[in-house]
């Protein structure tokens, strides 16, 4: 009888193990942009921002974008056809690990004996190839993000004379008298070689609307206004986040997100190119960020009352030679 039970608790154990890793990513992805990165940087999508004070280490690449890989020339991150998909990456990710979880558990079988099927006779050895599957899944999830860091740090540092001098320049902070939390940047980036666009020097008056739109487009996100993120961000975002928000109604929940407040930011790179303007900034903001069920309001992750941090790296867009009025979030990216 003892037996029995420590075989089913053991069971058990192992399927919960291997449900939670599994759904790890899933579980991860609360706040707005869902981890990764989204948008579009015109021709620097590819490339990987310079580093800052702000956001030293590496940065997400684009999961999600518009851009064609290929477009433009310049560093990019890995190999081609890495860190880019219209959306759903997280399901495209989730599928092929557990087709990778399928294959090893049969190769294994094999080189054990047993047949290519062979090790799914019982429920044990169901609950083996679902704790591999998850483990692989876990596993090869922490190598991708480990490669891409590594690719994007190395092509930030190569062919970025630009870069120290962003790190180097004055904190977005109240010396510069650019208000609370931001301050001026270096001077423009020439950004990646081969590249299109000519650097540009934004003004205070442009990192009080990045810091504007850091609150503004949390807060239309938090309401699910579609019509207030049309006005803050470009059509290729919207597009994203509504898919997000379509996301958490389909599952009963909803995202709060209140008291945004940036903490310190600076600029990496900013350029004309064609007929807009780009500007890319590092940004370490505290906000509440909860999620909480939409028929009762019961918090399922996250407090109200105990705000976080996070460093993103956001890029707007506005047609060139416009005001700060006219600048748009284009791209989020999350650092490592």
């Amino acid at each position: 009888m003892s037996r029995h039970w420590a075989f089913k608790s053991g069971a058990l154990k192992s399927l919960a193990l291997a449900a939670l890793l599994a759904f790890a990513p899933a579980l991860a992805e609360a706040k707005m942009g869902w981890g990764g990165g989204m948008g579009s940087r015109g021709s620097r999508t590819f490339s990987p921002p310079p580093v800052t004070r702000t956001a030293p280490g590496t940065v997400s690449p684009m999961d999600r974008t518009v851009t064609p890989r290929g477009t433009y020339g310049g560093p990019s991150w890995g190999a081609p056809g890495a860190g880019m998909a219209s959306s759903g990456s997280f399901g495209r990710g989730l599928m092929g690990g557990l087709a990778g979880g399928l294959l090893g558990a049969g190769l294994f079988g094999l080189l054990t004996g047993h047949g290519f099927f062979g090790g799914m006779g019982g429920f044990m050895s169901l609950i083996g190839l679902l704790l591999q599957i998850a483990l692989l899944v876990f596993l090869a999830r922490l190598a991708f993000n480990w490669f891409a860091g590594r690719n994007g740090a190395a092509a930030g540092a190569a062919g970025r004379p630009g870069a120290s001098m962003f790190a180097g320049g004055s904190a977005f902070g109240r010396r510069a008298g650019f208000g609370p939390g931001f301050g001026g940047g270096g001077a423009a980036s020439p950004g990646p070689s081969g590249s299109q666009g000519a650097p540009i020097r934004p003004t205070k008056e442009d990192f009080d609307a990045f810091e504007r739109l850091l609150g503004e487009t949390q807060a239309a996100y938090s309401r699910e206004d579609g019509a207030g993120l049309r006005r803050l961000a470009t059509p290729e975002m919207v597009r994203y986040l509504e898919e997000e928000l379509a996301t958490n109604r389909a599952k009963g929940v909803v995202n709060r997100i209140s008291d945004v407040k940036l903490l310190q930011g600076d600029l990496s790179e900013a350029w004309r190119e064609g007929a807009d303007e780009y500007a890319t900034v590092a940004m370490r903001f505290a906000l509440a960020d909860v999620t909480e069920d939409r028929a009762t309001g019961k918090v399922v992750s996250g407090s109200a009352t105990q705000p976080t941090q996070s460093t993103e790296v956001w890029t707007f867009r506005r047609p060139a030679g416009a005001g700060p009025e006219a600048w748009k979030l284009s791209a989020i990216q999350h650092t490592a």
